[in-house]
């Protein structure tokens, strides 16, 4: 099969990969229990070529997919994008960023996010104290003390 070049397509290809920055990754994410899981489409790069960084509660994914290159071919179509992946978060403050863990497989980086111990919902005990002048149990015992009427001279 024959292909007919074109030069206005193939700089309209350049030109248009030329004016890219970094792609963006689509993600998901979710909470499950106590940590919030997300997953980040990255297909095609080379695990080495992650970059996580954490900047105060500022999160950066970037990655980058190079090109297949070799000088023995004939490219007839090379549609596969290259170029660099970039996804920035802000973390909220309730996330113990000290122990978020990264896997890549199948294209996909997953990271766990563990929310910190004190944004952990917990129970509150309520204690009441007997002897206190003014808590409740006080204030509960004097209305069952005996009351006498005033005497009348």
């Amino acid at each position: 099969m024959a292909m007919v070049f074109d030069p206005f397509r193939e700089i309209d290809r350049l030109v248009s990969s030329a004016q890219r920055g970094p792609k963006g990754m689509p993600i998901d994410l979710y909470r499950k229990g106590d940590h919030y899981v997300l997953l980040a489409d990255i297909p095609g790069v080379e695990p080495d070529s992650i970059d996580i960084d954490l900047d105060g509660q500022q999160l950066s994914i970037r990655a980058e997919r190079k090109a297949h290159r070799s000088g023995e071919v004939q490219w007839i179509a090379q549609e596969r994008p290259a170029g660099t992946y970039l996804r920035q978060l802000t973390l909220g403050d309730g996330l113990d960023v000290e122990h978020i863990t990264a896997d890549y497989s199948n294209g996909v980086l997953t990271l766990t996010i563990p929310v910190s111990e004190k944004a952990k919902p917990r129970k509150i005990q309520v204690s009441t104290s007997a002897d206190e002048p003014g808590s409740a149990t006080a204030a509960g015992n004097a209305a069952k003390a005996p009351v006498e009427a005033p005497k009348q001279e």
